[in-house]
């Protein structure tokens, strides 16, 4: 299983940043998919989830400012993030659970600056 996560980078309080993960070596269209977040100093916390059927879930400190979504036909998942704040700072994490196994991208850093 790969998680090759993109999209990350240094962007401007209000500004947007769009995360990409692309997976291999599993049957994506099957997988529930997630990303989760790590700021220095902070716990791995899940930010959004998306579902098989495409049912999603976010974190309320991220409602109404992200949005996730997948293409199975392209085995990816995307986190669409706008209004960013520096709160917002972390490294960004794809995450997916096989029999209760989780794999792991590699993180994409996200800098929110004020």
């Amino acid at each position: 299983v790969q998680l090759q996560a993109s999209g990350g980078g240094l962007v401007q309080a209000g500004g947007s940043l769009r995360l990409s993960c692309a997976a291999s070596g599993i049957v994506f269209s099957i997988q529930s998919m997630d990303w989760y977040r790590q700021a220095p100093g902070n716990q791995r916390e899940l930010v959004a989830s998306i579902s098989t059927d495409h049912r999603t879930n976010y974190a309320d400190s991220v409602k109404g400012r992200f949005t996730i979504s997948r293409d199975n036909a392209k085995n990816t998942v995307t986190l669409q993030m706008n209004s960013l704040k520096p709160g917002d700072t972390a490294v960004y994490y794809c995450n997916t659970r096989i029999k209760r196994i989780d794999f792991w991208g590699q993180g994409t850093l996200v800098t929110v600056s004020s």
